[in-house]
């Protein structure tokens, strides 16, 4: 029975994906997790999710343990995942605006140049330390970091820590190549590829099908206005340089402010259909004698509607077999549902927020000209004191006018 640690499980989607497809698997289906943040409200709510896979995967051999004390809970660990973000946006918002004052521009500062190191420099004490608590708890666990920046940490954490078992790893080359896979209309499992590089600046350099090299493909796809509008950076890439990039990020314009309002996340619940489920049953590969060649145990469980399969051969018995696959079938189905709540949540927020740009502003307000203006309507009125009291209602009229407009010319009236 392996113990996994999750240090930074207050990150609910990774962690609790991650939780999930740690159980899918028979070797880690028995195995004890241990989650850790330092904030008490989102690790409660990590536990509820990790509960609720549990149960929706009948998991029954599976624990967990919640707890702000890393310390508490390293001991015995034979796999701790490090995956932290120390000081919270307003660090964030400093590694840009700070660099941004000296004329460095950065993307995203996580990684390189001014924001990498303060990033760096407030974060390594933090790693080395669960570095340290590793080395004197469970000195046999593999650190696995998913933490930025990648290669200063853990170049970080083997000098400040040797002996120190650790990997670091980014999901971005998967997502990458799954991304130009689905652009190509083609299955990933189909394509033969390689990808090289550092952490946040890896490029594909290979990309084949049945010996065909579709990097030719992938350039006048890049090129294509759909494709480059939607992103920008990594398609000028592919134009100038003819190789894809792993990464992407925008700079927000931290000088405007936005505005989100969102929803409060609700109990995410799992349903499956007879009629959407596809039950097919075969022999079992591998060892086992007589029984593996002879009588048809397998079974493979697809979910028509999502695509997703569950496969179970463990057992010599049928139906144990058809148990435990509907067992993991409901548990990825019901961590699919978790990760598209959030990520409805964040597109919600993003579509309220938008990057944050200038070009993007709702109202300016004029002081030295005592102007207030709605970029939306194009109304403006010189009267920024009534406005700054409450008197917003003739910019609302303009709104609700301009609402109407846009559903009759939507309706074709």
């Amino acid at each position: 029975m392996p113990k996994i640690v999750i240090v930074g499980a207050g990150s609910l989607v990774f962690s609790t994906r991650l939780t999930a497809d740690i159980l899918s698997y028979a070797s880690t289906r028995d195995a004890e997790f241990a989650l850790v943040d330092i904030d008490k409200e989102r690790l409660d709510y990590a536990s509820r999710i990790i509960e609720r896979i549990f149960k929706e995967g009948g998991y029954d051999k599976a624990t967990f343990t919640a707890t702000t004390d890393r310390r508490e809970a390293l001991p015995g660990a034979d796999y701790v995942i490090s995956s932290l973000l120390v000081g919270g946006y307003e660090a964030i918002e400093k590694e840009i605006d700070i660099s941004m004052k000296y004329g460095v521009d950065q993307c995203i500062g996580d990684t390189l140049n001014a924001g990498g190191i303060m990033r760096c420099l407030r974060t390594l004490p933090h790693q080395s330390g669960i570095a340290k608590d590793i080395m004197d708890l469970c000195p046999d666990a593999l650190l696995i970091n998913y933490t930025n920046p990648m290669s200063m940490l853990c170049w970080g954490m083997y000098r400040e820590v040797p002996g120190i078992k650790l990997v670091g790893l980014c999901h971005s080359v998967q997502g990458t190549t799954d991304q130009w896979a689905g652009r190509l209309g083609l299955d990933l499992k189909d394509i033969q590829w390689k990808c090289a590089g550092i952490n946040h600046q890896a490029w594909i350099y290979q990309f084949e099908k049945d010996g065909e090299d579709l990097l030719p493909q992938i350039r006048e796809i890049a090129v294509r206005p759909d494709v480059w509008l939607g992103d920008t950076v990594r398609m000028e890439y592919v134009k100038h340089l003819g190789y894809p990039v792993t990464e992407s990020s925008g700079r927000i314009h931290t000088s405007a402010a936005t505005v989100a309002v969102l929803p409060e996340a609700e109990e995410v619940d799992v349903e499956m259909k007879a009629e959407e489920i596809q039950i097919d049953i075969f022999h079992a590969s591998g060892h086992g004698g007589q029984n593996v060649q002879k009588v048809a145990t397998a079974i493979r469980i697809t979910h028509k509607p999502s695509g997703l399969v569950a496969i179970c051969q463990d057992e010599r018995s049928q139906h144990k077999n058809k148990e435990k696959a509907m067992a993991v079938l409901r548990a990825r189905l019901y961590a699919r549902e978790v990760e598209r709540q959030h990520r409805e949540i964040s597109e919600e927020r993003k579509s309220q927020v938008g990057s944050g740009d200038r070009s993007e502003r709702v109202r300016t307000y004029n002081f030295p000209q005592s102007r207030v203006t709605d970029h939306r309507t194009g109304l403006s009125q010189f009267n920024l004191d009534e406005v700054m009291d409450g008197d917003i209602q003739p910019f609302i009229n303009s709104l609700v006018e301009r609402e109407q407009t846009l559903k009759l010319e939507a309706a074709g009236i």
